[in-house]
């Protein structure tokens, strides 16, 4: 296929002066609407995917009699994947063209879900959300390459501003669309399910997307800096995943993989400074807005992911809402973000992301603040205005920071741009889950005795009771324990609610306080320039 790239240059004589103006098209493929539509589609799936799984554990746990730990493998082992796969995929996608790997992400996505949903043991669901996460990390640095790549500057926030709309419905629709399916049909049914969505994505993809390369494309393969980095990736995923849920960070080996990740993220950098085609040439953070909205989605990704993984626990267990009743409990949170983003980015390209940035994470953190305040008598209403509040301030950052990081990236650079911006993300979130799990737990371990005792009950708490408190549910061999009453266990459950509403409650004040750094990081954003290509790659 041949591809094109259109350039004004500003100056002949400079040839760092290079600015990507989009190809005017005609007809179906190229059109950046319709390119927005195509990609959102496969964007859905994914992000569909994100949340439907986790309503599925329990019945493929029972139905495959896997153990726990299998079953955190399913999630893992798709995020391990996914995390350290998204920026050497945007990497390919700059150099075979994002067309062609989001057409491959798309397709695989799906084919891997199918297997999913027709493997007869644990194990090849484990490997197959292994591939999931492979091809999932084809397809999204490549969809906001071929965004940054269809519009011009002007309308790209309002690209994005859509690009996170879907995001958000889908995983709004997740839980809800999980629970119908399992109840009524099967855990397979929630993989099938990706496989017609993909099949649309794909015919849309073929007749739509149009390839878009830039004229200075990388033409090789920095193979060390691709290792070093998946490799840094690796140990520091698996260090965070670890130490929630099983090592501890005290842990020695907690430790080790953590010393690990940062020598290898040290020496991967030594050598990006030596390689005349970088993976990530480090001049693209000479740029501070780039950095900083980095930084930002680091940052927002923490305080909104470990957050929000406590907001379940606390509506399924405290409150004993079901799977499809706790999604729509959320709805004022991702209902919020869905009709924000699109207004967002609007609000974004008149006024340039910074006013707009801060106020988000202004409303983040008040929203944060907001929640220490929910009990076990906390109503609808009140609930559902945090949760709104939480969701007005996401949808600017979601937008803002995206574009701040993608649109100060040389062209070129596009689809390392989106794997940074994702991969971001997924560390924010598996650090905040992380931290603000030991946040928890700590706190449930410090109040967990003196609440028992407080409410009379005899002796100490049982072993394993801090564990259950810090999900809020009373373990089942407690409940069906020799000589239990109603009265008994009714007082049981009130200490282990009662805990863990205040260990969420120092969690959520924890991200409050990382939410108003990043208001302060916020500050130092400012509408993409698309970067001159002096910092492409090999300038460093």
């Amino acid at each position: 296929m041949t591809s094109q790239t259109t350039v004004d240059t500003t100056d002949p004589a400079d040839e760092a002066s290079v600015t990507f103006v989009p190809p005017q098209t005609k007809g179906l493929r190229g059109h950046p609407w319709l390119t927005l539509f195509s990609v959102a589609i496969g964007v859905m799936m994914v992000a569909l995917d994100g949340t439907i799984v986790a309503i599925a554990n329990p019945a493929i746990q029972d139905d495959l009699n896997a153990s726990l730990a299998d079953v955190q493998w399913i999630t893992n082992g798709y995020l391990l994947a996914l995390a350290v796969s998204l920026i050497t995929a945007g990497k390919l996608g700059d150099r075979f063209g994002h067309r062609q790997t989001f057409l491959i992400g798309v397709a695989g996505f799906a084919v891997a879900s199918g297997a999913i949903g027709l493997s007869s043991s644990v194990a090849l669901v484990i490997a197959f959300r292994v591939l999931q996460g492979l091809f999932g990390a084809l397809l999204m640095p490549a969809a906001l390459g071929l965004l940054r790549a269809t519009f011009p500057a002007e309308k790209l926030n309002m690209a994005i501003g859509i690009w996170g709309m879907v995001i958000g419905a889908s995983t709004a629709g997740g839980p809800i669309l999980g629970g119908v399916l399992v109840e009524h049909v099967s855990w397979q049914s929630v993989f099938f399910i990706n496989v017609p969505v993909g099949v649309v994505a794909l015919v849309l993809g073929l007749l739509i997307l149009k390839d878009h390369r830039a004229q200075n494309a990388p033409r090789s393969f920095d193979m060390p800096g691709i290792v070093l980095l998946s490799a840094a990736m690796f140990s520091l995923i698996w260090a965070l995943i670890k130490a929630g849920d099983a090592w501890g960070w005290g842990s020695g080996r907690t430790l080790s993989f953590l010393a690990a990740s940062v020598v290898l993220f040290a020496v991967f950098a030594f050598w990006e400074t030596r390689v005349a085609e970088p993976l990530i040439p480090l001049g693209m953070f000479r740029s501070v807005p780039l950095s900083a909205g980095t930084v930002l989605m680091v940052l927002m990704a923490f305080a909104f992911m470990g957050g929000l993984f406590f907001v379940t626990f606390y509506l399924q267990n405290v409150h004993g809402m079901s799977p499809v009743d706790s999604g729509l409990h959320l709805l004022p949170l991702t209902g919020m973000m869905i009709v924000s983003s699109p207004l967002a980015g609007a609000l974004i390209t008149k006024l340039g992301p910074r006013v707009p940035l801060v106020g988000g994470m202004v409303c983040t953190a008040v929203a944060m603040f907001g929640m220490t305040t929910l009990s076990t008598g906390t109503g609808t209403l009140p609930m559902s205005l945090w949760f709104a509040l939480l969701g007005l301030g996401l949808a600017p950052v979601m937008v803002g920071a995206t574009e701040v990081i993608v649109g100060n990236a040389p062209l070129e650079l596009s689809g390392v741009a989106g794997g940074l911006q994702q991969a971001a993300m997924q560390v924010g979130g598996s650090l905040g889950t992380a931290v603000l799990g030991a946040v928890m737990s700590n706190k449930v371990s410090g109040d967990l005795a003196a609440n028992w005792k407080a409410a009379g009950l005899p002796a100490v708490p049982p072993p394993g009771l801090d564990k259950a408190a810090t999900v809020g549910i009373v373990p089942k061999q407690v409940a069906a324990a020799e000589g239990m009453t109603p009265q008994v266990l009714a007082r049981i459950s009130g200490v282990i609610h009662d805990t863990f509403i205040s260990g969420m409650g120092l969690a959520f004040t924890v991200a409050g306080i990382v939410a108003v750094v990043a208001a302060l990081v916020a500050v130092l954003t400012k509408r993409g320039s698309n970067a001159e290509a002096g910092m492409g790659a090999g300038h460093i």
